[in-house]
C-alpha cells in the first residue's frame, strides 16, 4: 500500500477502504507522508466527497491517532460545545465561564482560525500571558480545581486532525462536509466528553451556506456520535452576518468580557441563552428551558460568570489586569470609520465580506504559518434591520497600516446593503436537531 495509489483512487472518485484511510492518517501523523501528498488527497476528498462509512472511518482514525481522554474521573455530566465556525464568533469565551460558574465542569479544547472564521485559541492568545498549550495532566487538574480550562488542541489528542486542519486552511479545502464532520467529531471523541452540543452555523459567513447543507452536516455528526457512544445535539444558527459587533481577536475578547458583565447584543444573548439552557439540560441540571435561561441571566447579573472567566485567565497565566481594565489592550494604530452612502435601513451585512476583510487586515491567516495581529479587525455599529443616516459611521476598521485601512473600509462598505424600506431583524436560532 502506498500514498500515490490512495490519492489515485480518490482522484477517480473511488471509495477508500478503512485500511487505506488508516494508512494515510497514521503516515501523515508520523511525518512519513508529506504535506504535498496530504494536500493532494485532501483536495481529492474535497472534490469527490466521501460516503458515510468513509467519513466514519476517517473520524475514528483521526480520533485514535493520539490519546483519547477519559473525563469520567472529573465528573459524569461534562458537556462539550463546539461551533462549525463563523465570523465574530466569540460565543465560547462567554458561554463556557457561565456554564462553569453554575457547576457544570468545562474541559474545552478549541482550534485556531480557519478560512474567514475566527479561532477561539487565537482570541485567548490575544490576552497577554494566557497559555493555551498546557499538557493534558494540567488541563484536567485545572478543571478539577476551578471547574474550567480553555486550551488549544493538544498534540496528544487527535494529532492527525491538527495537521490536516492547518493544511485545509492553506489549500482552500475548508468547506468540505466530510472533512468538517470528521475534524469536529474526531476532536470531540478524543476530548472525552460524552455529551456534545454543536453550533452548526449556516449562511454567507459559514462553511455551510444553506440550511439543507447544515442539516446534512448535523445528521452526519449525530450519526458519528451515536456510533461512538456520544450524546450529540445540533443547533443551526444564522451566520449571514457577523455574531455580535466585533470581528478580530482582542476586539472580540473585549466584547466577551462586556457580555459577561451583562452588556451583550441581542443576537449574542439569544445564542448564549439557547445553548446554555440546553447544556444545563444535557448535564442533568434542569429540563425546563425557560427556567434554565433565567438561571443563566441570574449568573451573569450576580457577577459570578465574569469572576469565573477572570479565574480561568489567571489560572492559565493570563494577565487579569487586561480583563479588569479593557483599555489596556493595545489598539490598532489606524482606526477608520466606514460611512453610510445613504440613509435607510440595513437589509444585509455580508459576514463573508466582513470576514475576508478581517483576514486581509491580519486578524486571520492566508497561509498556515502567518502570524495573527491581535489588534486588528472590524467593529460593526449597524446590523440587519437597523436604521442609518447618510454619512453615519456604520462600522470602524482597526488596521496596522493606512493602506490596509483604506482597502478594508471599501470592502466593509460593500458588505452592507442599505434600502429605503424598514427591514425585519433576522432570526438567529434556525433549527434544533
Amino acid at each position: 500500500m502506498n500514498i500515490k495509489d490512495i490519492i489515485e483512487n480518490k482522484k477517480r472518485g473511488n471509495e477508500l477502504t478503512k485500511e487505506e484511510i488508516e494508512f494515510f492518517v497514521n503516515g501523515y501523523t508520523k511525518g512519513e507522508i508529506t504535506d504535498y501528498q496530504a494536500s493532494a488527497l485532501i483536495m481529492a476528498i474535497c472534490l469527490n466527497g466521501m460516503v458515510i462509512r468513509e467519513i466514519s472511518d476517517l473520524t475514528m482514525a483521526m480520533a485514535y491517532s493520539g490519546e483519547v481522554l477519559d473525563l469520567s474521573d472529573i465528573a459524569p455530566n461534562i458537556v462539550d460545545k463546539h461551533s462549525t465556525g463563523g465570523v465574530g464568533d466569540k460565543i465560547t469565551l462567554i458561554l463556557m465561564p457561565i456554564i462553569a460558574s453554575i457547576g457544570v465542569p468545562v474541559a474545552k479544547m478549541s482550534g485556531r482560525g480557519l478560512g474567514i472564521t475566527g479561532g477561539t485559541v487565537d482570541k485567548l492568545q490575544s490576552i497577554p500571558g494566557y497559555v493555551t498549550d498546557i499538557d493534558i495532566k494540567e488541563f484536567k487538574q485545572n478543571v478539577k480545581e476551578i471547574g474550567i480550562s480553555l486550551i488549544s488542541q493538544s498534540m496528544d489528542l487527535a494529532p492527525a486532525d491538527k495537521k490536516i486542519y492547518a493544511l485545509r486552511d492553506a489549500t482552500a479545502c475548508v468547506d468540505s462536509i466530510p472533512l468538517i464532520a470528521s475534524s469536529i467529531m474526531s476532536k470531540k471523541i478524543a476530548s472525552g466528553a460524552k455529551n456534545i452540543i454543536l453550533d452548526v452555523t449556516c449562511g454567507k459567513g459559514a462553511f455551510m451556506e444553506t440550511k439543507k447543507d447544515a442539516r446534512v452536516l448535523s445528521k452526519l455528526m449525530k450519526y458519528i456520535g451515536k456510533n461512538s457512544d456520544r450524546n450529540v445535539m445540533c443547533i443551526l444558527t444564522n451566520m449571514n452576518e457577523p455574531v455580535g459587533y466585533s470581528v478580530g481577536n482582542s476586539l472580540e475578547v473585549v466584547e466577551a468580557v462586556k457580555a459577561l458583565k451583562g452588556d451583550m447584543s441581542e443576537d449574542v444573548k439569544e445564542i448564549i441563552l439557547t445553548f446554555g439552557s440546553y447544556m444545563l439540560k444535557m448535564a442533568g441540571l434542569g429540563d425546563n428551558i425557560e427556567e434554565n435561561k433565567a438561571r443563566i441571566m441570574k449568573e451573569i447579573e450576580s457577577g459570578k460568570a465574569y469572576d469565573k472567566f477572570v479565574e480561568v485567565v489567571k489560572k492559565q497565566g493570563g494577565d487579569i489586569s487586561y480583563i479588569e481594565n479593557l483599555d489596556k489592550f493595545e489598539k490598532a494604530p489606524y482606526i477608520m470609520p466606514v460611512l453610510s452612502p445613504k440613509a435607510g435601513y440595513v437589509a444585509d451585512l455580508s459576514a463573508e465580506l466582513v470576514g475576508r476583510a478581517s483576514v486581509e487586515l491580519g486578524a486571520g491567516r492566508q497561509r498556515k504559518e502567518d502570524e495573527i495581529d491581535p489588534r486588528v479587525g472590524i467593529i460593526v455599529c449597524k446590523k440587519t434591520g437597523d436604521k442609518v443616516e447618510k454619512e453615519e459611521a456604520i462600522a470602524y476598521v482597526h488596521a496596522n497600516s493606512p493602506e490596509k485601512a483604506e482597502e478594508a473600509v471599501l470592502k466593509v462598505k460593500n458588505a452592507y446593503t442599505i434600502v429605503d424600506k424598514k427591514v425585519k431583524k433576522p432570526s438567529v436560532i434556525l433549527e434544533i436537531l
